[in-house]
């Protein structure tokens, strides 16, 4: 489903996750759910979180993208936004996800952007908008995520 490109990381910060149990460029590759998507990462900060899905291999029965499928991409670019926000001390928890669906998609690619709207301690708050090849506006969604302690790694 086209090349997978992940953004990369300084070794430091992989091993900052690697530390804590996280494997940083297997999240960023959007995790077994988002391979099977087609989901890329393009980009990946704190304010700013893109992605692409092809629409083939994610539709419903009508032909059109699956709106769960809109749902998995919003909700994986938010949570990477979310988590980049939190640090390496903090994982992000998604609590809340809506998604309008504005019109639907029938092949090509799709592309989320994620742009934070609120970034506190205990939470995040995302609005993705996901766009089709032509720029016309398929889906906004907004995902908060509870930000908590990441666990501890044993001492040995």
């Amino acid at each position: 489903m086209g090349e997978h490109t992940a953004p990369l990381f300084p070794q430091e910060v992989i091993d900052e996750y690697a530390a804590l149990g996280v494997d940083l460029p297997a999240l960023f590759s959007a995790g077994h759910l988002g391979e099977r998507m087609g989901v890329t990462i393009v980009e990946a900060a704190a304010d700013r979180v893109v992605g692409t899905m092809p629409v083939e291999g994610n539709t419903q029965p009508y032909g059109l993208l699956h709106g769960g499928a809109s749902a998995v991409l919003a909700e994986t670019l938010g949570s990477i936004g979310s988590m980049l926000h939190g640090g390496a001390t903090k994982i992000a928890v998604g609590v809340d996800l809506n998604c309008t669906h504005h019109r639907g998609a029938r092949s090509g690619l799709v592309t989320g952007v994620a742009t934070p709207v609120h970034r506190g301690r205990s939470t995040a708050t995302y609005e993705i908008v996901i766009t089709d090849e032509q720029d016309k506006r398929v889906c906004t969604a907004r995902l908060t995520c509870l930000l908590r302690d990441a666990p501890r790694p044993d001492a040995g």
